[in-house]
């Protein structure tokens, strides 16, 4: 069987846009018995996986017979009750997280869910603060405490404004030569940046509803977009939450570094930093070395140990 190499660049459901080593991009289904091993996943296959592909014709594109070894990925939780993750992106050098203090606000346990998740596979991850020119004093003054913390902990942050123009230098130059994907709850500004960044994708964006302080999902599929030839931006849907896989409850703390950084005086080396005696993690939070809100996630994230999503 004569097979090609390829990188899959879009998903639109059963279709997968595979851009070849040379020539131009075909379309692919997968084979019939195809099966992921040991990832419990609507989608077998995702934005950045590199595959091998047979050709069938001009008009009836390809067939993905499979898959190389992923160096990482992210998911999301699957709203498909017979499983339990759907893969959005793979082989990533670095996630950019966009979130906004307003119009819509990024809850931080949505910021710490995805930290988690990038983790777990030591995706380095950039955290974009956008519309800061609509911040009034409260939300400055929240964001400083944000930067803060988050800088403290070791995560690169930047405060933008894509309506002013403000901070675009500095992605651009983040963005160089690597495969980053973007990711964010909808209307933080995905598609804007992406506009921004290069002018003749001409991505569609809404405004963000007043009533509903909330963005309409412009993106509905994951989709690689080359900046240039080495410089590759994954867009990705908005996502109301990132999903944990292969992470036991007992090392979920592995994952929030500060608290790791903490845990090692702990008394008991099982301590879950709940009500256990002497966890030198309480005693960070109460000294307020360890942010309140991380702690929080934290235990929040511990509770999904307790429903279907693991």
């Amino acid at each position: 069987m004569n097979l090609e190499q390829g990188l899959v660049i879009k998903t639109t459901g059963s279709w997968y846009y595979v851009k070849p080593e040379e020539g131009e991009i075909i379309p692919c289904k997968i084979r019939g018995t195809f099966r992921m091993k040991g990832i419990r996943s609507t989608n077998p296959v995702a934005v950045g996986d590199r595959i091998q592909y047979r050709k069938i014709s001009d008009q009836d594109g390809g067939i993905i017979e499979k898959i190389d070894d992923r160096k990482n990925y992210i998911i999301r939780k699957s709203s498909n009750l017979s499983h339990e993750y759907q893969l959005i992106a793979c082989n990533i050098d670095q996630a950019v997280l966009m979130v906004s203090l307003v119009k819509p606000r990024t809850f931080l346990e949505f910021i710490d869910r995805f930290l988690v998740s990038a983790e777990a596979f030591r995706i380095p991850v950039v955290i974009l603060f956008n519309k800061i020119d609509m911040y009034k004093e409260k939300e400055m003054n929240e964001l400083e405490g944000l930067l803060e913390t988050y800088r403290n902990i070791g995560y690169q942050c930047m405060p933008i404004s894509l309506r002013n123009g403000i901070g675009i230098d500095l992605v651009e130059n983040l963005i160089e030569s690597k495969t980053t994907v973007i990711a964010g709850n909808s209307g933080v500004g995905k598609s804007t940046l992406l506009n921004i960044l290069d002018p003749s994708l001409e991505l569609r964006t809404n405004e963000v509803s007043d009533h509903h302080n909330s963005g309409k999902h412009t993106t509905t599929y994951a989709e690689m977009h080359f900046i240039s030839s080495e410089t590759k931006v994954i867009d990705t849907p908005g996502i109301k939450g990132y999903g944990m896989v292969d992470i036991e409850k007992e090392e979920l703390f592995h994952f929030f570094p500060e608290i790791f950084e903490a845990s090692k005086d702990c008394k008991f080396n099982n301590c879950l930093h709940l009500n256990e005696p002497k966890c030198s993690v309480r005693d960070a939070v109460e000294r307020e070395t360890i942010s309140l809100s991380r702690y929080n996630s934290y235990i929040n994230l511990l509770s999904d140990f307790n429903s279907k999503y693991r």
